[in-house]
C-alpha cells in the first residue's frame, strides 16, 4: 500500500482573489463544462435528483443548457463515468487522503471526482483535468481553502495511478450494499456479481421495428436481439438515423418490449397502457392494431407520448390522471401495467439509480405498486389479461407482488409466458413462468450477445 501522507496544502489567498479569477476562468476552454459537471453531480448524489432531469434539454440545469452541443456531449461523458465508478472513486480518495474531507467544503468532492474520473475513465490529459479542477476550486467561496489539497490529490493520483487502483474490487464498490445483497439474495452471489460487472458498461441502443427486424438490423448496421429488437453499437444522434424521420421505428431496451408481447393478438381489442410514459409499449400496442387508452400521472410526460405517436403515425387517447383516482368508462380486453418501481433494473442507461435510491424506496413503491394492482385488475373484461411489469430487479417489487395477488384474488390466474414468446430466450423466464430479465442474461439464443434491462413481468387471466 502507498504511503497516505496527506498532500501539501497550499495557500488559498484571500477570497476576493478568487472573485477577480471568476471572468477569466469562465472562458477558459473546457472550464464551464467541468464546472457543470461537478454542479450537476453534487445535485444528484447529494440531494437525489435524477439525472435525466438534470440534463433534461428544456428545464434541467441551466448551465448545462447553456453549454455548445460538444461540451454537452463532454458533461454526459464524465457524470457517466463518476456515477458507473463512484465506488472507486470514493475509495481511491481514502487512499489518497489521511483523513476525510470535511463535510462543509463547497463541490471539492465532487470537483475531485470530475477531475479524478476524467483521468482514469475518459481519454483526456491529467494535465488539463488537474488544472481545470484547481481553476474551478479557486472559484468557489467554500472549497478554495482546499484548492491546494486538490492539486495534490490529483497529482499524486497521476503519479501513484497502477499502485492505487491496482487491487480496486470495481463491482463490489460501485454497487451499494443494499442493492447487492438484494441481489445477492434473489439470484446468489454469482449471479450479483454477473449484474455488478454488467453496470460498468454502457447500454447498446435497442429499436422496436414496426416491422422486419432483420432487414431494419442490415440496414443499420445491427443484430436482431430479444424478441426482435435491432440493436445497434455504434454511437450518434439518433434522430440522424435512417428511419427516424418516417416513424419505422423507436427507441426501447430490447427486455423493456417484452411485457407488451405478452399481451397476444390485440388487433381490434380496447387496450389500456397504465403509467404510460415515455411511451415505448403505447406505441407497441397502437401498433399492434389495438385501440389504446395511455394513462400516467405526468402531463410533461404525457406531452414526449403524444410527439412520439405523431412521429410514428400512431394514435391513442392520452389522458392525464392519478391511476388512484381515474376510472375507465367501460372494462379492457387488454391492460399493460408498467408499475412506478425503483429502476434498479435500469442502471446501465442510467447509472445515477444506485445513488439516489435506497432501500426505504422498495419499501414505500412496494405498497403502491399493490395497490395498482388490485385496482386496476378490476377494469379487465372476464376472460380479459393484464400484464404487470416493472423495470426492477427486487423481488418485493415483482414475484412478491404477484404471488400475494394470486393469493388474495381468487378470481385471476397466472399465464406462464412461452419462450417462443421471447424470442426463444429460455433463461429469462422463471419456473413459476415469469419473466425476469437480468443485465448479465444473453440477448440471443446463441449467447453471441449480453446486456438487457432488469425486467419482471407477469402474465394473469381474468376468469
Amino acid at each position: 500500500m502507498p504511503s497516505k501522507a496527506r498532500p501539501k496544502k497550499t495557500g488559498p489567498g484571500p477570497q476576493a482573489e478568487g472573485a477577480a479569477e471568476r471572468p477569466q476562468m469562465k472562458d477558459k476552454p473546457g472550464f464551464s463544462a467541468r464546472k457543470v459537471a461537478a454542479d450537476i453531480l453534487g445535485n444528484v448524489v447529494h440531494k437525489r435528483r435524477p439525472l435525466d432531469g438534470e440534463l433534461d434539454a428544456n428545464s434541467g440545469h441551466s448551465g448545462f443548457r447553456e453549454l455548445a452541443a460538444n461540451d454537452k456531449s463532454l458533461v454526459r461523458a464524465i457524470l457517466g463515468a463518476c456515477l458507473r465508478h463512484r465506488g472507486e472513486l470514493n475509495e481511491l480518495l481514502d487512499r489518497l487522503l489521511d483523513r476525510r474531507i470535511p463535510e462543509k467544503t463547497g463541490r471539492v468532492t465532487d470537483i475531485l471526482h470530475v477531475a479524478m474520473a476524467q483521468m482514469l475513465y475518459l481519454d483526456i490529459p491529467d494535465r488539463a483535468a488537474v488544472s481545470l479542477a484547481v481553476d474551478h476550486a479557486s472559484i468557489d467561496r467554500r472549497a478554495v481553502p482546499y484548492k491546494g489539497l486538490v492539486n495534490g490529490v490529483l497529482r499524486r493520483l497521476g503519479r501513484e495511478r497502477e499502485d492505487v487502483t491496482g487491487d480496486l474490487d470495481a463491482n463490489r464498490l460501485n454497487t451499494p450494499e443494499w442493492l447487492f445483497d438484494s441481489w445477492a439474495a434473489a439470484y446468489g452471489e454469482e449471479t450479483a456479481l454477473a449484474i455488478a460487472a454488467a453496470h460498468q458498461n454502457e447500454a447498446a441502443l435497442d429499436l422496436t421495428v414496426k416491422e422486419d427486424p432483420a432487414g431494419w438490423a442490415e440496414r443499420l448496421g445491427g443484430i436482431v436481439v430479444g424478441a426482435g429488437s435491432v440493436r445497434l453499437h455504434r454511437k450518434g444522434a439518433v434522430d440522424a438515423l435512417e428511419g427516424f424521420a418516417e416513424g419505422a421505428w423507436w427507441v426501447q431496451d430490447a427486455a423493456a418490449s417484452m411485457p407488451a408481447r405478452l399481451l397476444g393478438s390485440l388487433e381490434g381489442k380496447r387496450a389500456a397502457d397504465l403509467c404510460a410514459a415515455p411511451g415505448g409499449k403505447t406505441a407497441q400496442l397502437a401498433a399492434a392494431g389495438a385501440r389504446v387508452t395511455a394513462v400516467d400521472i405526468s402531463k410533461s410526460r404525457l406531452k414526449r407520448v403524444s410527439e412520439n405517436l405523431s412521429r410514428l403515425g400512431l394514435e391513442a387517447e392520452v389522458i392525464a390522471s392519478d391511476l388512484r383516482e381515474w376510472e375507465p368508462a367501460s372494462p379492457f380486453d387488454a391492460i399493460l401495467l408498467d408499475a412506478p418501481c425503483s429502476a434498479t433494473g435500469t442502471i446501465r442507461r442510467h447509472p445515477d439509480v444506485p445513488w439516489i435510491k435506497q432501500a426505504y424506496d422498495v419499501g414505500v413503491l412496494s405498497e403502491v405498486q399493490s395497490v395498482l394492482l388490485r385496482r386496476v385488475a378490476g377494469w379487465l373484461q372476464p376472460g380479459g389479461t393484464l400484464v404487470y411489469c416493472t423495470c426492477s430487479m427486487e423481488r418485493a417489487e415483482g414475484e412478491d407482488q404477484i404471488s400475494a395477488f394470486l393469493a388474495d384474488q381468487p378470481g385471476f390466474e397466472l399465464v406462464p409466458v412461452q419462450p417462443e414468446e421471447v424470442g426463444g430466450l429460455e433463461a429469462v423466464i422463471t419456473p413459476e413462468g415469469y419473466l425476469r430479465t437480468l443485465p448479465c442474461h444473453s440477448a440471443t439464443t446463441d449467447g453471441g450477445e449480453t446486456g438487457l434491462d432488469g425486467f419482471f413481468a407477469a402474465r394473469i387471466r381474468r376468469l
